[in-house]
């Protein structure tokens, strides 16, 4: 179902090499490549002599070598998190103690609804919940540099934290996890919500800036068609699913060998959470039902 987004997984960028990728920003990929993180994890440096990093990236010593070798000369006034999964956030402290920049977010890493009875949050390993900004982002706040500015886009979703960031006069924004060109964005229950992404997409659709910097892979460089199609592709999963349940009572595993063909073995769990947030919205609305709570191991209906 996803073949109707116009994926582009033609990326030669090279994992420590600082390039830049529009005037005045710099991105260093990490050496993180994985399933979830395509290539690895792109860290971007803003400005010049007194910069901004966005997303510091994993935990990784090559990769705070590469970084702060980008940097060397430079000032670093400001590291900023787009959200609190550890591949973006595991090289802040590093950074943090080599720079004595301020971090800058939305704020501590949180679920964006409380746990089920007896529910266990698989995401955990993947969260960082030692993250505490020094200054914590309202929606719209502005972050200057010497010839640069951001503004704090909330963009939840992904995660309940995701901020994106728009770098002022330049049409351009840091989207973070939320939109990527090779691949759909991860929207996994309890850290994230459907209905907070679908949102979230609107809002960066009806901005003006088309350009996007994404935290894994290139640039999405017609961000509007390419949200909507984004959209579009999750209005079908939703369509799926209802057809699905159209024939019957069924559980988030059947479902997904009913919608998801030909899908790697790999990511039949991360289908299995992509589900739940659909059929957590759907459940919301009063289209599907469930007995107790809707989790992943529940039964659905449609209502």
């Amino acid at each position: 179902m996803a073949e109707d987004i116009p994926f582009d997984r033609r990326f030669d960028a090279i994992a420590g090499v600082a390039d830049e990728v529009a005037p005045g920003v710099r991105r260093v990929l990490a050496p993180n490549a994985g399933p979830f993180t395509f290539t690895g994890t792109c860290s971007y440096i803003v400005g010049h002599g007194e910069v901004a990093i966005i997303d510091p990236g994993p935990d990784d010593p090559t990769h705070v070598a590469a970084l702060l070798a980008a940097v060397r000369g430079e000032t670093v006034t400001h590291v900023i998190l787009t959200h609190t999964h550890r591949d973006h956030s595991g090289a802040l402290a590093a950074i943090v103690a080599h720079t004595g920049a301020a971090t800058y977010g939305e704020g501590p890493h949180r679920a964006a609804r409380a746990l089920h009875a007896g529910e266990v949050n698989t995401l955990d390993a993947a969260a960082d919940r030692a993250f505490l900004p020094d200054v914590a982002l309202a929606d719209g706040a502005r972050i200057a540099g010497r010839g640069w500015a951001l503004t704090a886009l909330a963009t939840p979703g992904h995660t309940a934290n995701h901020m994106a960031f728009a770098l002022e006069d330049a049409g351009l924004i840091f989207v973070g996890d939320h939109v990527m060109a090779w691949s759909t964005s991860i929207v996994a229950p309890p850290d994230g919500a459907m209905s907070d992404y679908m949102a979230s997409l609107h809002r960066l659709r009806a901005r003006p800036e088309t350009f996007y910097l994404p935290g894994h892979g290139g640039p999405v460089r017609e961000g509007h068609a390419f949200v909507e199609r984004y959209i579009r592709h999750r209005e079908a999963r939703e369509t799926a699913i209802l057809r699905a349940l159209a024939r019957g009572p069924m559980s988030i595993p059947e479902i997904v060998r009913a919608i998801y063909i030909g899908l790697n073995p790999r990511l039949f769990y991360a289908a299995g959470l992509s589900t739940l947030a659909h059929l957590e919205d759907l459940v919301g609305r009063g289209e599907v039902l469930t007995e107790g709570p809707a989790a992943f191991d529940g039964t659905f209906r449609l209502g």
